[in-house]
């Protein structure tokens, strides 16, 4: 608590108001500030994460549509998806590393749906995964925007709204085979990626600046 604050306060008792415990925990939270050096780190951590995500749902994309077995790939996905989870545990606990895993595995299974659909040619089947994909985006920003006052739900929704109509892009230009949009399509996906993970970063190190000194 700085001088200043001190003086307020003595000056509250000796006037008789009362002061709640909260509001002096909040001026103390308030005097601190994340550390710019660590932020940055954090976004590097982060963004490399996300990049992750993309490069092993591109590869599962690259192996169904070549008929070739996907396992590896798809394993890839799933270890990605568990070391999001863990980065956001790591901040809001590990129930909330466990939901948000469940709501990575449920983006993952509407991509893929889309996949199959599209490898399938069933029009029908693309038009439900789409849905699929729209709805988990709505989880997913109802999630975050609940866990984070600085991360608002439209904000939330459009980053990966966005997010995902890149993944149809994608699967549609690869099926395709047409590699000049495609390329152009994963440049696109990977600054996205950057802008959600800083954007995600952010707004957890003003929301927990102690954490980020």
């Amino acid at each position: 608590m700085t001088k200043f604050h001190l003086i307020v306060l003595a000056g509250l008792l000796a006037a008789g108001t009362p002061v709640i415990a909260h509001d002096m925990a909040t001026m103390k939270v308030a005097a601190v500030t994340a550390a710019p050096a660590k932020v940055s780190a954090t976004k590097k951590a982060v963004e490399g994460l996300w990049i992750g995500h993309i490069n092993a749902v591109r590869k599962v994309a690259v192996a169904e549509i070549a008929g070739q077995d996907t396992k590896a790939a798809e394993s890839e996905v799933v270890a990605n998806a568990h070391s999001i989870a863990d980065a956001i545990a790591g901040f809001y606990g590990k129930p909330a590393g466990d939901k948000l895993f469940s709501l990575l595995a449920g983006h993952y299974g509407a991509v893929k749906a889309y996949l199959d659909a599209t490898v399938a040619k069933n029009p029908a089947q693309q038009s439900a995964a789409t849905d699929k994909i729209t709805a988990n985006v709505d989880e997913i920003a109802v999630f975050l925007s609940g866990a984070n006052p600085n991360l608002p739900k439209d904000a939330v929704s459009e980053m990966f709204m966005v997010h995902g109509s890149h993944h149809i892009s994608q699967i549609q230009q690869l099926a395709a085979k047409d590699m000049g949009a495609e390329a152009k399509t994963q440049a696109h996906m990977k600054s996205h990626m950057i802008m959600i993970a800083d954007a995600l970063v952010d707004a957890i190190a003003k929301q927990f600046p102690a954490k980020f000194q």
